[in-house]
């Protein structure tokens, strides 16, 4: 049997690569587009709980990339008591495979990548969805993933105003002075949810509650705002999904009816959201198969549960980009 060879990067050959922003979003905008354009497989999410999912879990993610010439599997865990012993709440491994003979291809650390790549395709819907002219961001949440939601947020909008709140003050406090750091301008702290959200232009859920509450009002949400909800528990009011004009998903082949978990969770399996009233997919829109938004007065929700394609994708990249800094190790396989 020939040589097999399989790339390695750990966590620290992934913080070396400093992907810019436009890395980030080129490589899941792709994608997006392949999806779009029916040159993906997307197995729908399962999931490993070893005792309750109030404390943890594991997602399993699949998916191909025609494009690209990958199929992948990540493995991310998701304990939200990390932080009690010096660790992310969600730690990850990729592994990518030539889809043509099952030879595995390469090992990634895909702890960044998952929350990279949540970043982009929040920032990539809000490219398509949001008013152009968005100015105020509201964002709950201060795990790995909202990090990158804000900051390619607004490096496609470049906000007058960003407002944050989590649970933990120390959290949101931290939160906050990372960003102002990292994007040069004042971060607003709030410590409740109605003055992080109330009125924004885009509104961002990523939340970490352990069983649903109705803590994301109706009434706080403006006419022509860009919604996005994607906690594990639901936070939302179950008339939310009345006011909005158009829903988008990312892939509801594991939005749909009978699926664990999900910020549209209710709304699914009670019907208020179908396969008929649903206006796309992400891809669709992102290779302009159906529109994104078509005015100013449109309120729009972009629920996304995590593509594995956009796991593989940003895994090609990093590769790609690693070899060209010649990065990481070469681990013989076989």
């Amino acid at each position: 049997m020939q040589e097999i060879w399989i790339d390695y990067l750990n966590a620290l050959d992934a913080k070396a690569l400093a992907l810019t922003n436009d890395e980030i979003l080129d490589a899941v905008a792709k994608a997006l587009d392949a999806q779009g354009r029916g040159e993906t497989v997307i197995e729908p999410r399962v999931h490993l709980v070893p005792e309750s999912s109030d404390k943890g879990h594991f997602n399993v993610l699949r998916g191909y990339v025609k494009a690209l010439n990958y199929a992948g599997v990540k493995v991310v865990g998701d304990f939200v008591d990390n932080y009690k012993v010096d660790l992310p709440s969600e730690l990850a491994v990729l592994n990518l495979f030539d889809p043509n003979t099952g030879v595995p291809k390469a090992i990634i650390d895909a702890t960044a990548i998952t929350d990279m790549r949540t970043g982009a395709v929040t920032a990539l819907g809000a490219k398509y969805l949001a008013r152009r002219d968005s100015k105020v961001l509201g964002h709950i949440g201060a795990r790995g993933t909202s990090y990158w939601n804000v900051r390619l947020l607004d490096h496609l909008f470049d906000f007058e105003e960003i407002r944050v709140h989590s649970r933990r003050p120390e959290s949101r406090n931290a939160f906050a002075k990372r960003l102002e750091a990292d994007l040069g301008k004042k971060i607003v702290v709030t410590d409740n949810w109605e003055d992080c959200l109330k009125d924004a232009d885009i509104m961002v859920e990523a939340s970490r509650l352990p069983e649903p509450a109705p803590l994301f009002k109706t009434d706080w949400v403006k006419k022509g705002a860009f919604v996005v909800p994607y906690g594990t528990m639901s936070a939302l009011e179950f008339d939310l999904t009345d006011i909005m004009d158009k829903v988008v998903v990312d892939d509801w082949g594991q939005c749909g009816p009978g699926k664990p978990f999900g910020a549209l969770r209710r709304h699914v399996d009670e019907g208020k959201v179908t396969a008929e009233n649903l206006h796309a997919e992400i891809g669709q829109i992102v290779c302009g198969r159906k529109p994104g938004r078509q005015s100013d007065e449109e309120t729009i929700l972009f629920w996304h549960r995590g593509l594995s394609t956009t796991d593989v994708a940003l895994g090609a990249a990093m590769v790609d980009k690693a070899r060209e800094m010649n990065i990481g190790q070469r681990l013989r396989f076989a």
